[in-house]
């Protein structure tokens, strides 16, 4: 604990404590004075009363007129100060006899007032006994009270008195004989305090400065020189483009590849700052522009009349200083690795792939359009046996052909020759074009698909309807694929903001959350399952999507079916 908070809490405590034994004392003296008031205010008053009326009414018989006139002054006060039990009853009697007394005196008459009278006094005398009783319980509560409170005041006194100053004096004394010993060059002191918190981060300060000093201490100028050396060789020798930024974006480090890729010579940029360069130089204001987010795509640069691409990335330096725990941020590297080997590899196969599927597709039509002939049986009867073989003939055509189309749109996706033909579309049309395409193939597993349409009339997106045709018709061949016999596929086209949803829900055996990211990538196919496509078809439905400023995903969970969903603006 902080002995901030220790002192906080004692020195609170204890005024908290003086606060309550004035609180507590104020209300049982306030209680003790209206006690008093009320002795005084309501019996002592009304004793006063009873004596004025015994001797107005001892006056009576020689001063007639003055006395009941006083007997009644006195009277309607009594009446005014009715504060015991049984006061009024005895009050009213007295009216009863006095004004019986008044029409009428005797002896008789005058005993019973005096009764009366001595009743009343003898009401308020028991009250003045029990409220008296009252005030000395609370003048004892009040005594138990504030002597509790100040005993309670008088030990956190006497425990702060004797703790305090020795737990402040003594780690003082630790302290300054370590700096004694740190002064005497002693640099393998250390000093370890237990207790407050402060004093504990006093003592990891002292540590940090003199782990700092003995390394210092040991530390030689010329090794440090010579490990920079070395590293500068390093970098300078290295076929990736590396410039080095402090955390104020100055430059302190370039090697020889960036200066050829940027056509900066070294004297001219280190010690100024990145953006200083990068006014008259467009790569280093192209790497700038991305410096807290790094782009994905590679950089184009041409060198040498020779397109060469870079995938640029950001290092951030932290270093924990000797001694210290805290993690300080010094500055960061960018780092440009050259990929253009791989890029033109990547092209090469592009451009293979695109001519080798175009080269296919005539040949497979030509097949396809020989297994119609032979199947119309215009060149003669066939038997089962060859039936069958063509329909193996037919369904293998028909998928190498669909590998084809997928593998051109891929080449197009991959040299961004994409051509769109946006237009004003209406969803329900797309919807019902993809559903005949892919019916016969659900009919095969007697699979119905259900269509829901929560859009009006009037509200269209703009979008390739070819396109995106394409896509939800894959959707739908993938949920039919991977639906079980006699399910059922839901179609959902629905507005959601400024946009339009298109979605395909189907009840098979649904993808685990791991692979939701990856389901999108080329090629990929999730493990386990029954490998008998591509894996293009959700990454070409991707591009052609993101293509159209759509988005694009999947819900999904394992043993409950699936959702492809794919939204697209609305017109």
């Amino acid at each position: 604990m902080k002995l901030k908070t220790k002192l906080t809490l004692g020195v609170g405590l204890l005024f908290l404590l003086i606060v309550l034994m004035s609180v507590i004392g104020s209300v049982y003296i306030n209680k003790l004075k209206s006690d008093t008031e009320k002795i005084l205010t309501a019996n002592y008053n009304s004793l006063e009363f009873s004596k004025n009326m015994l001797l107005a009414l001892d006056k009576i018989t020689t001063d007639s007129a003055v006395a009941v006139t006083d007997f009644q002054k006195n009277n309607k006060l009594q009446e005014k100060n009715l504060t015991e039990f049984g006061e009024k009853e005895a009050t009213q009697s007295l009216n009863l006899h006095f004004n019986s007394y008044l029409k009428q005196r005797s002896p008789e008459k005058e005993k019973l007032i005096r009764e009366d009278l001595a009743r009343i006094m003898s009401l308020n005398m028991k009250g003045i006994e029990r409220k008296s009783d009252i005030a000395i319980i609370t003048a004892e509560n009040a005594t138990f009270w504030i002597v509790s409170l100040g005993t309670i005041c008088f030990l956190i006194a006497f425990t702060l008195l004797f703790n305090l100053p020795q737990t402040i004096a003594e780690p003082i004394n630790q302290l300054t004989f370590s700096i004694r010993q740190i002064a005497a060059k002693n640099y393998n002191e250390r000093v370890h305090f237990k207790g407050s918190e402060e004093f504990n981060s006093l003592a990891d300060s002292f540590n940090t400065m003199a782990e700092k000093l003995q390394e210092y201490e040991s530390s030689s100028l010329s090794k440090q020189l010579m490990d920079k050396k070395r590293i500068e060789t390093l970098v300078n020798n290295m076929h990736d483009a590396v410039i080095g930024l402090d955390e104020n974006h100055f430059i302190y480090m370039i090697n020889d590849e960036a200066l050829k890729i940027t056509n900066l010579h070294k004297e001219e940029i280190i010690g100024k700052t990145a953006h200083e360069v990068a006014v008259n130089n467009d790569l280093m204001r192209e790497l700038l522009k991305n410096i807290d987010h790094p782009v994905k795509e590679p950089i184009k640069i041409v060198r040498d009349h020779k397109e060469n691409y870079f995938e640029q990335d950001i290092i951030p330096i932290n270093i924990v200083k000797t001694g210290e725990k805290e993690t300080k941020y010094i500055g960061k590297v960018i780092l440009l690795r050259n990929i253009t080997p791989f890029k033109e590899l990547d092209f090469a196969k592009t451009n293979f792939i695109a001519t080798i599927s175009h080269e296919l597709k005539t040949p497979i039509s030509a097949i396809k359009m020989g297994v119609q002939l032979l199947g119309n049986q215009k060149f003669g009867e066939l038997n089962d046996q060859q039936k069958e073989l063509l329909k193996s003939i037919n369904d293998d055509g028909q998928r190498l052909l669909n590998i084809t189309g997928e593998l051109l749109n891929l080449s197009q996706v991959e040299t961004g020759n994409i051509r769109l033909t946006m237009e004003k579309c209406s969803p329900k049309e797309m919807v019902q074009a993809a559903v005949k395409n892919v019916e016969k193939l659900a009919e095969q597993k007697n699979i119905p698909i259900r269509t829901e349409y929560l859009i009006g009339d009037n509200d269209f997106v703009n979008a390739d309807f070819d396109k995106t045709v394409w896509v939800i018709n894959n959707f739908l061949t993938n949920a039919v694929k991977h639906s079980f016999q006699d399910e059922n596929i839901q179609v959902l086209v629905e507005k959601s903001d400024s946009m339009i949803q298109f979605s395909i829900t189907d009840t098979g055996s649904g993808i685990d959350e791991k692979y939701h990211r990856q389901i999108f990538d080329r090629y990929f196919q999730v493990p386990g399952e029954q490998q008998n496509g591509t894996g293009l078809g959700l990454a070409i439905s991707k591009n052609f999507i993101e293509k159209q400023n759509g988005e694009i995903g999947v819900k999904s969970t394992p043993n409950q079916g699936s959702t492809f969903y794919f939204r697209l603006p609305v017109v």
